[in-house]
């Protein structure tokens, strides 16, 4: 039965700072300054346009929206005030996940970027300023979450159970988003034909990937899912000790982590998170254009809205490989699945893979029933035989002759990703963006 339920979405995009002429920049607080200027100037909330921890990376985040318009209409608008102040100083917005050439990052002297880089390694986590993502936030019951333990005792049995669900089909829903946002085709100036900022950021043992999190995936993989709100309270207290055991183990003491800010809930960059601000965060999201920022916060904001309107119990099934409605369960992939096979294949083949597509156009049925953008959906989902990501894009447009790309073909594929970024923020800003989106 359906029931009326109100709950928010927020959206963090990440981006490179680059000059006219594509080169990376490190002017970051300059370029911060200037937004916070014309934000003021405006009479809008400057809190948004923030820095990351390296100076050639910003963030640009959207006040928690009640629809999907509501989301598009705050994000283009931040994103045209941040253009503005980006030329003003003869600068320029990348949003691509990665930058194609070899860049060195420079980091923040702050005290819990270092813990970060002395606890994983300078040189692997300097893999983490070299890509950028985009994170999506969906909403809970005011109260859910509690910073000391993760799950507030206080917390209301049907909010337990709209968290545990949301949990549970947030972490169903990676490789959707892995695959759909896959932006990348270089690294460090080489041709990497796969998903490189899962790769490089949140890494894997399993498969041989060298990123941020390899050794430490109950620190940045993927958890299991949840099979009670009790289980999912063990999840958040593991991640912290095996945070405070890999900070033993590199030499950093505990109190310097403590006094920076560290506790249960920022002890951990997993691609789907509980956040203290009373969230579930999806982190799997390639920095990529609006366009496909949009798609997938329709996916899914509608995903989370059925869910919730519609009181689905949200349960992986064993040998499950897609999601099915049952007896008013939405079953899921099983984890093993869902994080072997369908997250290499998410990976490395993207929408080239049978399993992948087959696994998202039964998301997508489920996510097109009904609600804002279900038209924008059914229309995507009767396309995916011809969805291109910005990589296969990208492997048109700048098809590689060898495993390197020169510095000439690198910068100007940064200024074609500059300009795309421009003309869809100016053509999103017509009308609705969901409508649009709908006509392209």
């Amino acid at each position: 039965m359906n029931k009326t339920v109100e709950r928010r979405i927020g959206l963090e995009q990440e981006f490179f700072l680059v000059d006219r002429d594509g080169v990376l920049s490190d002017r970051a607080d300059e370029f911060l300054r200037q937004c916070h200027a014309i934000a003021q100037a405006e009479s809008r909330d400057s809190k948004y346009f923030a820095p990351e921890f390296v100076r050639s990376i910003v963030e640009l985040n959207t006040p928690p929206a009640w629809s999907l318009k509501e989301l598009a209409q705050e994000y283009l608008e931040n994103l045209k005030l941040a253009l503005r102040a980006a030329h003003a100083l003869d600068l320029r917005l990348y949003p691509l996940s990665q930058y194609p050439l070899h860049i060195m990052p420079v980091i923040r002297d702050e005290p819990n970027y270092h813990i970060q880089a002395r606890t994983v390694g300078y040189d692997r986590f300097l893999n983490a300023g070299r890509c950028v993502g985009t994170h999506l936030h969906l909403d809970l019951p005011p109260g859910t979450i509690d910073t000391r333990v993760g799950v507030s005792y206080t917390a209301t049995a049907e909010a337990r159970e709209e968290l545990l669900n949301l949990y549970n089909l947030a972490t169903a829903l990676d490789p959707a988003l892995i695959a759909m946002a896959s932006a990348s085709l270089f690294y460090e100036g080489r041709v990497l034909e796969m998903a490189a900022r899962t790769v490089h950021y949140r890494g894997s043992e399993a498969f041989g990937w060298e990123g941020v999190y390899t050794h430490l995936p109950e620190v940045g993989g993927l958890r299991p899912y949840a099979a009670s709100i009790e289980h999912l309270v063990e999840m958040q207290f593991e991640r912290y000790y095996t945070w405070l055991a890999a900070m033993d183990r590199a030499g950093v003491e505990r109190h310097l982590f403590l006094n920076a800010g560290g506790s249960l809930l920022r002890s951990g960059w997993n691609p789907v998170r509980l956040n203290r601000q009373g969230t579930v965060e999806l982190r799997a999201t390639d920095g990529d254009f609006p366009e496909v920022t949009l798609a997938i916060a329709t996916l899914v904001y509608n995903a989370a809205d059925r869910v919730r309107r519609e009181g689905w119990t949200v349960r992986p099934a064993e040998g499950s490989r897609v999601f099915q409605t049952v007896d008013h369960q939405l079953v899921i992939p099983d984890f093993a699945y869902l994080n072997g096979d369908l997250f290499y294949a998410a990976v490395t083949e993207g929408m080239k893979n049978a399993d992948v597509k087959a696994y998202l156009d039964s998301v997508l049925a489920f996510a097109a029933q009904g609600g804002e953008g279900a038209d924008y959906l059914t229309k995507l989902r009767s396309s995916l035989d011809h969805y291109q990501t910005t990589e296969a894009k990208l492997l048109k447009e700048f098809a590689p002759t060898t495993s390197e790309i020169s510095r000439e073909d690198g910068l100007r594929l940064v200024r074609w990703a500059c300009d795309r970024l421009e003309e869809q923020i100016e053509l999103l800003s017509r009308q609705d963006p969901l409508t649009i989106l709908s006509q392209l």
